[in-house]
């Protein structure tokens, strides 16, 4: 084995680049930090979601913070920002997609037994105080990290990393989802 080099490892990307996305979409309602919104549009990015909805306070492009952490991936992932996350929801809703908060709240189940039956629209919330209670009704499914440690959670663009890396695993090695 050798350590690839930078070159090498753009060539291997372009090799495989498509246009196709699959089938996800988040929602940041309310993200404080720009670091963790530019966190998330790279790996959205590497994910290859569709969108990414950006409401309330959460800070969107262009913010040198964001660039900063996401490398562009900002000018790659598609997305738009909409001041009411119940604007969004509504939308996304109408387009079919089922709504996945990731969040701790009751009924919500272990992130890893969840699979997708059709399009996925994560939701992610505030840092501190998570989902608010006006975005509750959106919610069909929830799922959450279990933590064994002291903390009750990770960082939201960590989570978010987690949790969209298995759906993009569900849709990869389950094609037959979309198509029920």
């Amino acid at each position: 084995m050798r350590k690839l080099t930078h070159e090498e490892i753009v060539a291997r990307q372009n090799e495989k680049k498509s246009s196709e996305k699959y089938p996800i979409c988040v929602v940041l309602n309310n993200i404080r930090s720009l670091y963790n919104v530019g966190s998330i549009f790279r790996t959205a990015d590497g994910a290859g979601i569709e969108k990414i909805w950006i409401c309330g306070i959460t800070g969107h492009p262009p913010k040198n913070q964001i660039t900063k952490t996401a490398l562009g991936a900002e000018e790659t992932v598609d997305w738009e920002y909409l001041p009411n996350v119940v604007d969004a929801l509504d939308q996304i809703k109408q387009q079919g997609y089922e709504i996945v908060f990731l969040e701790q709240i009751s009924g919500s189940m272990p992130y890893e037994k969840y699979v997708p039956e059709k399009p996925v629209c994560l939701v992610l919330g505030n840092e501190i105080n998570g989902i608010t209670e006006q975005v509750l009704s959106f919610c069909d499914k929830a799922i959450e990290i279990d933590m064994e440690g002291l903390k009750n959670s990770l960082n939201v663009s960590v989570a978010f990393g987690v949790v969209v890396y298995h759906l993009r695993h569900c849709f990869k090695t389950m094609p037959f989802i979309l198509n029920k």
